[in-house]
């Protein structure tokens, strides 16, 4: 078996990870949740409205005021809601294990071992060029 194939079973493998699952579920949620998916649209109804003003040759300042105002609003009423503070938690687990496998790969590409990588710990960006070591 060649290493792409053995990739596409590990990645088969990482959709029964529970944070894979996870963050699937907060996505599935937050896509059935009505009242979300009315304030995102609201939210990005707004924000074309504002990109229209802004773009303007002679654009209202007050209406760039309350449309700026208003996509503030919605954004913060968004990122608050439960949905999305679950999906976003979710989101950062699951991109941390992506991280943890970048690390792996990387550190097998430049010839280590890739069964010494240790869970990075404290915010790995994911890019060893920056990287004090994984282990």
């Amino acid at each position: 078996m060649d290493a792409i194939e053995m990739f596409k079973r590990a990645a088969v493998a990482l959709q029964t990870d529970e944070r894979y699952l996870a963050l699937d579920a907060a996505r599935r949620a937050n896509d059935e949740n009505q009242e979300l998916q009315d304030m995102i649209g609201e939210f990005n109804l707004a924000r074309m409205d504002l990109n229209n003003e802004i773009s303007k040759e002679e654009r209202d300042e007050a209406r760039v005021a309350e449309l700026n105002t208003k996509v503030n609003t919605l954004y913060s009423q968004i990122m608050a809601s439960e949905g999305m503070v679950a999906y976003n938690e979710a989101k950062t687990r699951a991109e941390a294990m992506i991280s943890h496998i970048d690390a792996i790969i990387n550190t097998a590409m430049n010839g280590g071992d890739p069964m010494l990588v240790e869970e990075p710990q404290g915010g790995c960006s994911g890019s060893c060029s920056t990287c004090g070591g994984c282990g």
